[in-house]
């Protein structure tokens, strides 16, 4: 399925994971964003749980497994062409998950992923809903302290 001038919006997912003060990002590969910093996720499938497609999204951009839990933050990602088209339309639930296990390999979308700490946020191109996710306010009551 193309992602590219879709006739409808595409759902996706993505997930906030964290291991002791560090969250979960990767440089995307794709647009929209390409190059920038983000938390990692995708397209949700059909027949597929916003729960179960983070999982596995996850496991193929980065390595890493999660058990993913609660909607904390919803944003779209609209972007038009030069003659006013919607090139990509996104409509994205970020869920809040456990880190189980694993050491994070950039693979599929994904240029580069890596743990990144509250202060090393500012030195990164990182994309603006993640930003706004980790500097914002919905779901911060669940995030390790030094996030909050």
């Amino acid at each position: 399925m193309s992602h590219s001038y879709p006739i409808q919006p595409i759902p996706a997912v993505g997930a906030v994971v964290f291991k002791d003060q560090s969250v979960l990002l990767v440089r995307r590969g794709q647009p929209p964003n390409q190059g920038l910093w983000a938390i990692p996720g995708g397209c949700v499938q059909l027949g597929e749980t916003l729960q179960g497609a983070a999982e596995r999204e996850i496991w193929e951009e980065t390595g890493i497994r999660i058990r993913a839990h609660r909607p904390i933050y919803f944003f779209d990602t609209i972007d038009r062409d030069g003659e006013g088209r919607v090139r990509y339309h996104y409509v994205i639930v970020d869920l809040l998950a456990d880190y189980l296990d694993g050491w994070p390999v950039a693979n599929d979308d994904a240029l580069e992923a890596r743990w990144v700490t509250p202060s090393e946020l500012d030195s990164l191109s990182v994309s603006e809903a993640t930003l706004n996710l980790l500097r914002g306010g919905q779901g911060k009551d669940a995030f390790p302290s030094g996030w909050r």
